[in-house]
C-alpha cells in the first residue's frame, strides 16, 4: 500500500457503488458524482492500495482477485462506520443506550422513584437498570464499572480520592413503630431505657450513626436486631412486630396518613440522613448520565421540617 496518504472511506463508498451499479455511468447517478471524477477516485484509490482493482477494457466492472478482496473488507468497514454513526446518534440524542445507576435504601424509597418516572417520560428509549444496595457495595460497582453513578448516603465516602461526591439532600431522622405498640400511649414520657426494651430494626449504618445511636439506646445485646437494606421491606417488618426504626419523613409519609405507623417523641434521636450524588472522579459521563443528573438534582430539594 501506498506511503502517500491514508486510505478513507469515501474511496471505499465509490468503490462499493462502482461494483453495485456495474458502471461508472449508473454508479456516478447514484451517488452524485460526474464520472471523470469517479474515475478519478477508483484510480486514487488504486494507487494507494499499489495495485489494480478493475479489468480494464472489458464488459461491465470485472473485478481482479485484489479488487473482490477489497470489495469484501470495504462493505465490513462501510457497514461498520454507518452502525457506529447510528449508535452514536441514538446515545448523543438519547434515543437508546442504557444508564446503570445505583441507590441506598432512603433515596431508593422517595427521590429515586420520581426522578425515574420522569426520566423515562422524556427518554423512553433509554433502557435503565437500579441497583438498590447499600453504599459499600455501590462504592465497590461503580469503581468496577458496573454502575454510572450512584445515591446513597455519603458520611462515609466524602474524601475519598477515588470518588466525586456531591451532597444533595439532608433530612431529619423520626422514630417510628406500627399502630397499636405498646409505646404510643407512652410517648410524652420515653426515656432511653423503655426504648431499649424493643427491637431496633434499620439499614446498615455508617460507623459515625452507629455510634450516635449506641448511645441513644443503650443496651447490652447488638444495637440492631433486624437489619435490612430495603426500607420498603424494613417498614412492613416494623407494621407486623413491636420493633423501632427511624426514616425520614419524606419515605414515612404514605404510611403515616393511612395510619400504618406511627411517629414517637424522641427529639434526641437526630442522626439524620444524608444522601448524595456519587460518580467517579474525573471520569466522563454518558449523555444519559447528564440528563438523568440534572432531573435529580431539580428534584432534590429541601423538605420542609416537620412538626411532631
Amino acid at each position: 500500500m501506498s506511503e502517500q496518504s491514508p486510505l478513507d472511506l469515501k474511496s471505499l463508498r465509490h468503490f462499493a457503488a462502482l461494483v453495485e451499479h456495474q458502471g461508472f455511468i449508473r454508479a456516478g447517478e447514484a451517488i452524485g458524482l460526474s464520472q471523470p471524477a469517479l474515475s478519478r477516485s477508483i484510480q486514487t484509490l488504486e494507487h494507494r492500495l499499489g495495485c489494480a482493482l478493475i479489468k480494464r477494457g472489458g464488459k461491465g466492472v470485472e473485478l481482479t482477485p485484489q479488487g473482490q478482496l477489497v470489495l469484501a473488507h470495504a462493505k465490513r468497514l462501510l457497514a461498520g462506520s454507518t452502525a457506529l454513526k447510528n449508535a452514536l446518534r441514538q446515545f448523543n440524542d438519547l434515543e437508546d443506550g442504557e444508564l446503570l445507576i445505583g441507590a441506598g435504601p432512603f433515596p431508593a424509597a422517595d427521590l429515586l422513584p420520581r426522578v425515574l418516572g420522569q426520566f423515562n417520560q422524556r427518554y423512553p428509549g433509554v433502557r435503565v437498570r437500579l441497583e438498590i444496595q447499600h453504599w459499600v457495595a455501590l462504592r465497590r460497582q461503580l469503581l468496577a464499572e458496573e454502575l454510572e453513578l450512584f445515591v446513597a448516603d455519603i458520611r462515609e465516602l466524602e474524601g475519598d480520592p477515588l470518588l466525586q461526591v456531591e451532597p444533595l439532600q439532608q433530612e431529619p431522622s423520626l422514630l417510628f413503630c406500627r399502630a397499636g405498640h405498646p409505646l404510643i400511649k407512652q410517648a410524652k414520657q420515653l426515656t432511653p431505657a423503655q426504648l431499649a426494651e424493643y427491637p431496633l430494626a434499620s439499614f446498615r449504618l455508617p460507623g459515625v450513626i452507629e455510634q450516635l445511636l449506641q448511645d441513644t439506646f443503650p443496651r447490652d445485646t447488638p444495637l440492631i436486631s433486624l437489619e435490612c437494606d430495603n426500607l420498603d421491606v424494613l417498614k412492613r417488618l416494623v407494621m407486623n412486630c413491636d420493633a423501632l426504626s427511624f426514616a425520614s419523613h419524606s419515605t414515612l409519609a404514605a404510611e403515616l396518613a393511612r395510619g400504618e405507623l406511627v411517629l414517637l417523641d424522641w427529639p434526641k434521636l437526630m442522626p439524620g440522613t444524608s444522601f448524595g450524588l456519587v460518580t467517579r472522579l474525573q471520569r466522563p459521563l454518558s449523555p444519559a448520565a447528564i440528563a438523568f443528573i440534572a432531573m435529580l438534582k431539580a428534584a432534590a430539594v429541601s423538605p420542609a421540617p416537620v412538626a411532631h
